[in-house]
């Protein structure tokens, strides 16, 4: 009777974490093993608003993630998707300059390195970073480099693998601000408030 009763309960809906870590807020979610976790990061890159996002698979099966699963839907219905990573790093080498690209990677690592959050194991920043960097010379390609190294990358994930990396949104170099940050992934729709900077709501952490 006890084993029915139990079966019969209805499962805990699956709830938006919130936390500091590093002075970043961030919001987490698990949906079917596939946990998705981002911030805003404070520095922008020409017109791009840009957001952290680290992902685990905890599933007994692959799943596979990339950049233009993330959708951000305004107030009044607007939607923008996040950018695949070869236009991201194509527009940085054609309109950023090096320090713009000097400046994202140190505002990155500064985020990744000073959070025990992170340990990416799958074709994260670092490892990214470490293959991207280790064949060039060219001042102008290492930036390159390392704009291509922070983007977030379709990723197949394994059970127990994990992931990160930054996803960019045309947004004239503003920050997300009010909305809902909507990722299809996993089989499962994973969805986020988000606040405009400076609002109570997003200070209240």
């Amino acid at each position: 009777m006890g084993l029915f009763c139990l079966s019969a309960m209805p499962l805990a809906r699956p709830q938006v974490i919130d936390f500091e870590s590093n002075g970043l807020h961030y919001k987490t979610l698990t949906k079917n093993g596939l946990t998705i976790m981002f911030a805003n990061l404070p520095a922008h890159v020409r017109s791009y608003a840009i957001i952290q996002v680290a992902v685990a698979n905890g599933a007994p099966v692959s799943w596979t993630v990339k950049p233009e699963d993330f959708l951000f839907i305004r107030p009044d219905g607007q939607e923008m998707r996040a950018l695949d990573a070869d236009t991201v790093v194509d527009s940085l080498v054609e309109k950023a300059g090096r320090g713009d690209v000097i400046k994202l990677v140190t505002t990155y690592e500064g985020v990744l390195y000073g959070s025990p959050n992170f340990k990416s194991t799958t074709n994260g920043f670092e490892v990214r970073r470490q293959n991207a960097l280790a064949e060039v010379s060219s001042t102008k390609i290492k930036a390159a480099a390392a704009a291509s190294a922070i983007a977030f990358v379709r990723t197949k994930l394994n059970p127990g693998e994990s992931t990160d990396g930054a996803v960019f949104f045309e947004n004239a170099g503003k920050p997300l601000g009010a909305g809902k940050l909507h990722i299809h992934a996993a089989g499962a729709d994973f969805d986020f408030e988000t606040e405009a900077p400076g609002s109570a709501a997003s200070e209240k952490r």
